[in-house]
């Protein structure tokens, strides 16, 4: 079905305003995956065939709509496509096999809701810049463009770093918890989802769309009620827990 630039727009404005009804729900209620799982919330599958499973919807999605699209020779529409897939390549075939996740599960209901809404934003965000995102000379030139890659790189780096850090925290077969020191663990709980909100703050600069702005404020909505539930979760569990770390953003939150 062939859509135009006012309907990807509108759409994406809906989703966004979902979005924020999400972010004050997930303010009050943590999803139960990872140490905050809890049983109950229906059938389980083992937790990295639940990684799998989740993310690569988006990452299929997006190589399908841009290769297959009207802008599929468009040297631009390929980069912001490199972008996308070098980070739900990583989500999909190389983290899941990184994690110690040996005999944990993760809720099928909680898979099934990511993989609409991987749907969802690969979707917009594939179909526009596939088919009806216009990029004219020099746009790689823009300041948007050179910031947004700039972003992009440095919030990918930061959390495939601070990921490294938590995964070496726990050898093969321990199920247990500990708490995570060095680098921008000294200033925040969870500087791993503060460098993937910096990705796709970068994209969206890069992108220039309603699709992209929407995407940014679903990881948002997402990451931060996730982060606040790390930190109120650190705090409770390890009564010297250093008091003057944040919980995503430095000094501030």
């Amino acid at each position: 079905m062939d859509m135009t630039i006012i309907e990807i727009n509108s759409i994406s404005l809906i989703w966004s305003i979902v979005a924020l009804v999400v972010f004050f729900f997930l303010l009050y209620v943590t999803a139960p995956y990872g140490r905050h799982f809890k049983k109950g919330w229906g059938p389980e599958l083992p937790n990295r065939v639940g990684w799998i499973i989740m993310e690569a919807p988006s990452l299929l999605l997006m190589l399908f709509l841009v290769l297959t699209g009207s802008n599929n020779n468009n040297y631009f529409a390929l980069i912001l496509c490199f972008f996308w897939t070098v980070h739900y390549g990583n989500r999909t075939f190389v983290f899941p096999f990184r994690i110690h996740t040996k005999g944990k599960k993760m809720p099928l209901t909680i898979v099934l809701s990511a993989v609409f809404f991987n749907g969802i934003n690969a979707g917009l965000n594939g179909y526009w810049i596939g088919n009806l995102a216009s990029f004219e000379d020099g746009h790689v030139f823009g300041w948007n463009v050179l910031l947004g890659v700039g972003l992009f790189l440095f919030g990918f780096l930061l959390n495939n770093y601070c990921d490294t850090i938590l995964i070496k925290l726990r050898k093969e077969g321990e199920k247990g918890y500990k708490i995570p020191f060095g680098g921008p663990f000294s200033l925040v709980s969870c500087p791993n989802f503060l460098g993937e909100l910096l990705e796709w703050l970068g994209f969206a600069l890069m992108a220039w769309s309603l699709p992209a702005l929407s995407f940014f404020l679903w990881t948002f909505a997402n990451l931060i009620p996730r982060s606040l539930s790390h930190h109120k979760w650190y705090r409770k569990q390890f009564p010297n827990y250093p008091q003057s770390r944040k919980a995503i953003f430095p000094y501030l939150i």
